[in-house]
């Protein structure tokens, strides 16, 4: 494997993962945040979801391309819909 493989592969393993759910959580609600999708992306080899907040901000939060997948899957979409303008709940790392 090359060096610059080897590095790719460190940094993706320390990056700090947000928590993102499609469906009301069961445990430590008050530790959740309740948002809504308002846009998608790939970078970096991470999924990125950009939220915005009952407040009206928009938050960024990062996750694994797997989990990005699992949530998709989990909001109950007709095929071919979007997940833009779906409810999600969330902790930002550390959070």
């Amino acid at each position: 494997m090359s060096a610059t493989l080897n590095f790719i592969d460190a940094v993706r393993s320390n990056v700090a993962h947000d928590r993102i759910h499609a469906r009301k959580p069961t445990h430590d609600l008050e530790r959740w945040s309740v948002g809504v999708i308002e846009g998608l992306e790939q970078r970096d080899g991470h999924g990125v979801f950009e939220v915005r907040t009952p407040e009206g901000e928009r938050i960024e939060l990062v996750v694994t391309l797997a989990i990005r997948d699992l949530v998709i899957r989990r909001l109950d979409l007709e095929d071919g819909d979007s997940p833009i303008g779906s409810q999600v709940w969330y902790r930002t790392r550390g959070g």
